[in-house]
């Protein structure tokens, strides 16, 4: 064989183990820590202050440790005393994998106009979505996000808490992933919830998940039928019990056309709705609250007047 030979061969050997080697590499590169999911995760001490509370309880399916973030108006510590209950609006953040510190950012808009007296005290709770944000996922049995929501935290914050526990004094809210687990959930427990904002949802995403049997994508599937579009077929059927809907969407976010799709098939299945547009808002949950938050909380407010009336 000649020298140019072996030595061409060579070369390619050398390139193999080294491309070889790059793939190890990249195959052991972690995940970086921002982006690990926890069902706990403290609230950093910049964060913190007099209205927002981090704590945890013991979730029973999964006999470990679930965190959640709570905001408790001036009023709730001024009637530590009293008997006043409040009404409880639940977030569920946006993106994926879960972090109940996801949307506190809200929490200083929020405070802004309760303590204002705009808007009548309610609390907020931040919900850890779990590992695929607000889904359940049978097959893991550490992935049941909205159960653990369901089942196990709206109990213990009921039990904890002052709250008003029951529909006519219970909200849920949420933007973009949780938008869409909003809606999901809304429709899905409609007999827990007498308030729900759905904000930015990805609509068109969850269209494909109910036309592929469930399918997101290759690697991704969920139950047949648990999707935002399947669930809103089953809930008009009888439209009962009542929901009161009020879809929030910026129109310069990237779900602007498809929330506006969904809307128009809540108008074919006859289900009733309000609407925020916000104009010039991009995909932010934060700026959408800047520019017309209020709005969104007097919705809230208006709809838990029964609860405020009986205490």
């Amino acid at each position: 064989m000649s020298t140019y030979r072996l030595s061409l061969i060579a070369t390619l050997i050398v390139l193999m183990v080294s491309l070889s080697d790059q793939n190890c590499v990249a195959q052991k590169k972690k995940v970086p820590a921002s982006q690990a999911f926890h069902w706990v995760n403290p609230l950093p001490e910049r964060l913190q202050s007099e209205r927002l509370e981090h704590s945890t309880f013991v979730s029973p399916s999964m006999q470990r440790e679930v965190g959640y973030c709570i905001y408790l108006p001036a009023a709730y510590s001024e009637s530590q005393q009293s008997e006043k209950r409040f009404p409880v609006v639940y977030y569920l953040h946006g993106g994926r994998p879960g972090s109940e510190l996801k949307s506190i950012g809200l929490v200083p808009l929020i405070d802004q106009h309760i303590s204002s007296g705009k808007v009548a005290p309610m609390i907020y709770v931040f919900v850890n979505g779990g590992p695929v944000s607000h889904y359940n996922m049978p097959d893991r049995e550490q992935a049941m996000g909205e159960d653990v929501f369901i089942k196990e935290l709206i109990p213990h914050i009921d039990g904890k808490y002052r709250t008003i526990a029951s529909r006519e004094g219970r909200g849920l809210e949420g933007f973009s992933q949780g938008g869409r687990g909003t809606t999901r959930i809304m429709f899905k427990h409609p007999e827990l919830f007498i308030s729900t904002a759905p904000g930015g949802g990805g609509y068109e995403t969850e269209k494909k998940i109910s036309e592929n049997d469930g399918y997101e994508n290759p690697n991704l599937r969920f139950a047949p039928g648990y999707n935002t579009w399947d669930l809103a077929r089953e809930y008009a059927k009888s439209l009962e019990p009542k929901l009161n809907i009020q879809i929030h969407v910026g129109t310069k976010g990237f779900n602007y056309e498809n929330n506006l799709a969904y809307m128009e098939f809540l108008d074919s299945l006859k289900i009733p709705y309000s609407k925020v547009i916000v104009p010039e808002a991009p995909h932010s949950a934060k700026i959408i609250y800047e520019k017309q938050g209020l709005e969104l909380m007097k919705f809230h407010e208006k709809n838990f007047t029964d609860a405020y009336n009986a205490q």
